[in-house]
C-alpha cells in the first residue's frame, strides 16, 4: 500500500480513494451523436495524479476528423432533430434530468477532480454536489424568462421581439474547474435550444465524461451534446468551423485573444471568461489581522489556481509592513498535505509545468526586488507531488511582473499605497478586470470605492462571487457574462416580428 507524507514529514496510510478504480466507463472513446465511438487516432492523453506524479488513466485524443464528426452531429441535431422547436418546458425537463444524474454521480466526479488536478477532496465533494443546481437554475428560468416580449409597432397590429437559439455552440473549458465551467455553458445553451460540442481539457477530461455518461443514461437526443478531448490544434478547428455559430470559452487571455480574432473574421458569436489579476484594497479602518486571515484562507481555494483570486493586496504604506507580516504568518501556517487528507488546507499544483511556471514567477519577483515574507520553495517532506509552499511577497512594485501577470498559484503580493485615491489607482492599473474586494467597516465607503473599480465583480470584506448574479470581466478578463439570467442571453438571438395581422392565440394590446 502506498503512503502519504504530511507537512511535518510523518507517514500514514494513503486514503482509500486512491485505491479506487477510475469511475469512467469509456475513457478510451468519444461521445458523438449519442454514442461512444472510437477515435480516429490512436493517440491518448496521459492524466497524471499531481499528488503522486503517477499515471491515473489515459483518455482518448480526438483528431481533426473526430472534431468534424462532432460538429456535424451537433449541426444535424440543431437543423433536423426538432430540439430547438421543443417547448421550453420540455427542454427544462431535460435539464432537470441532467441535474439529477449529476447528483447521482457526484462522488465519482469529485474523485476525478481531486485525482486530476489536486483539488482538496474536502472541497471537491461539496462543490460537485452543487453542480446539479446550476442546471436546475436554468431549467427554472423557462417559467419567467422573457423569450417573447410584445410590442405595439408603428406599422401593423402585431409586434414582438422573440429570442431564439443561436445554433451550434462550441464550449471549451479550462482544467481547474471543468464541471462547473461546463454547467454555465451547457445549461443555458440547452435551455435556449442550442446544441453543443463540449471540448474537455486534456489535463482533466473526466468530469466532462461523467456529463456525457449522464446524457447517455437519460436518453438525451442524439447530437444535442457531444463531448471530446483534444489538443490546441484540433480545438482551433472547432473555433474555425463555419458550422459552429458560437464559441463559449474559459481559459487564458492569450487563448481568448486568438479565439476572438478567429470568430471576428467569420462573424461568429463568442463569450470569453479569461484571466485575472484581482486586487483587494484594505482600507485603514479595517482590522489588519482579520483581513490577512481572510485573504490567506481564500487563496487556498483550488490551491491558488483560480482566475478570480485576490492576489494583489493594496494597503496603506504606514500599515504595509504589519499587514505583510500578518499575512505571511497566516498563509505560511497553512497545512500542506495530500488532497484526500481531511486536515490538509493546501494541495499540490495541477501539473509539473504549472509548478515550473509558478516557480518562475517567484524567481522573477525576487529578481525585481520584492521582499519574500514566507514560502517561495518546495515544502520539506514531499518527495513526490507538485507541491509549492504558500508564498507572500511584500514591497511589491505595482508595475512588476508578479503584480501584473497572472501566476495561477499560491502567491500573494502586498503593494503599498499612499492613500485611498492612490489605492484605487493602483487597483485599476492592470490589463485585467475580473474580480476585486474592498475591506472596510463602512458599507457606504465600500460602495463608493467599489463603483470606481474596473472589475466585473467587487466584494466587501472578503472574496465573494455569486454565479446566480453573473460572472465575467472588464478589459482583458473577457467579453460577456456567465451565470445568472445574463448568462442565458449569449445563447439567444433577438428577432423582431412585425405582422400585418393578429396571430391566433394573441389578444390585442390595450
Amino acid at each position: 500500500m502506498s503512503t502519504q507524507v504530511s507537512v511535518d514529514g510523518s507517514a500514514g496510510a494513503a486514503p482509500s480513494a486512491r485505491e479506487q478504480p477510475v469511475p469512467l466507463r469509456h475513457p478510451d472513446r468519444l461521445f458523438i451523436d449519442g454514442r461512444w465511438v472510437a477515435p480516429t487516432t490512436a493517440s491518448t492523453f496521459a492524466i497524471i495524479d499531481p499528488a503522486t506524479e503517477e499515471l491515473y488513466y489515459r483518455a482518448a485524443e480526438a483528431g481533426a476528423e473526430d472534431m468534424s464528426l462532432a460538429v456535424a452531429a451537433a449541426r444535424r441535431a440543431f437543423d433536423s432533430s426538432g430540439w430547438p422547436q421543443l417547448a421550453l418546458a420540455e427542454r427544462a425537463q431535460w435539464l432537470h434530468r441532467i441535474a439529477d444524474g449529476l447528483r447521482r454521480r457526484a462522488a465519482d466526479a469529485s474523485q476525478l477532480w481531486t485525482r486530476q488536478v489536486g483539488v482538496l477532496h474536502s472541497m471537491s465533494k461539496g462543490s460537485i454536489e452543487r453542480i446539479g443546481a446550476s442546471y436546475d437554475y436554468y431549467a427554472d428560468l423557462a417559467a419567467d424568462f422573457p423569450f417573447e416580449v410584445r410590442h405595439r409597432p408603428n406599422q401593423g397590429p402585431f409586434g414582438a421581439v422573440v429570442r431564439e437559439p443561436i445554433g451550434v455552440v462550441g464550449a471549451i473549458v479550462a482544467w481547474n474547474t471543468p464541471m462547473s465551467l461546463a454547467a454555465h455553458k451547457v445549461g443555458p445553451a440547452l435551455l435556449a435550444g442550442c446544441t453543443v460540442v463540449l471540448k474537455a481539457p486534456p489535463e482533466a477530461p473526466g468530469e466532462a465524461y461523467v456529463l456525457a455518461e449522464v446524457a447517455e443514461e437519460i436518453g438525451l437526443p442524439a447530437g444535442v451534446l457531444n463531448v471530446l478531448t483534444a489538443d490546441r490544434e484540433v480545438s482551433e478547428l472547432l473555433v474555425r468551423d463555419p458550422r459552429v455559430d458560437k464559441i463559449a470559452f474559459t481559459g487564458s487571455s492569450a487563448a481568448g485573444r486568438r479565439i476572438a480574432a478567429i470568430c471576428g473574421d467569420r462573424m461568429a458569436r463568442f463569450t470569453l471568461e479569461l484571466g485575472g489579476k484581482s486586487p483587494a484594497i484594505v482600507l485603514d479602518d479595517y482590522d489588519l489581522e482579520t483581513a490577512a486571515r481572510s485573504l490567506a484562507a481564500a487563496e487556498c481555494t483550488l490551491n491558488g489556481q483560480v482566475c478570480s483570486s485576490l492576489t494583489r493586496i493594496i494597503v496603506s504604506r504606514h500599515r504595509h509592513d504589519a499587514f505583510a507580516e500578518a499575512l505571511g504568518s497566516f498563509f505560511g501556517a497553512v497545512r500542506i498535505g495530500d488532497p484526500f487528507d481531511p486536515d490538509a488546507q493546501l494541495g499540490p499544483l495541477a501539473m509539473e509545468r504549472q509548478r515550473d511556471r509558478v516557480e518562475g514567477f517567484v524567481a522573477k519577483g525576487l529578481a525585481e526586488g520584492a521582499r519574500l515574507v514566507t514560502g517561495g520553495g518546495r515544502p520539506e517532506g514531499f518527495e513526490r507531488g507538485y507541491y509549492l509552499q504558500p508564498t507572500v511577497f511584500a514591497g511589491v512594485d505595482n508595475g512588476s511582473t508578479i503584480a501584473q501577470e497572472e501566476i495561477f498559484g499560491p502567491v500573494l503580493s502586498v503593494i503599498p499605497a499612499d492613500d485611498e485615491e492612490h489605492a484605487i489607482q493602483l487597483a485599476n492599473e492592470t490589463p485585467y478586470g475580473l474580480n476585486a474586494s474592498v475591506f472596510t467597516d463602512d458599507a457606504d465607503r465600500a460602495l463608493r470605492v467599489a463603483r470606481r473599480l474596473r472589475a466585473g465583480t467587487v466584494g466587501h470584506n472578503g472574496y465573494r462571487t455569486d454565479p446566480a448574479m453573473g460572472f465575467g470581466g472588464f478589459k482583458q478578463s473577457g467579453i460577456g457574462r456567465e451565470g445568472g439570467r445574463d448568462g442565458l442571453l449569449p445563447y439567444l438571438e433577438s428577432k423582431t416580428l412585425i405582422l400585418d395581422g393578429l396571430p391566433t392565440g394573441y389578444d390585442p394590446l390595450d
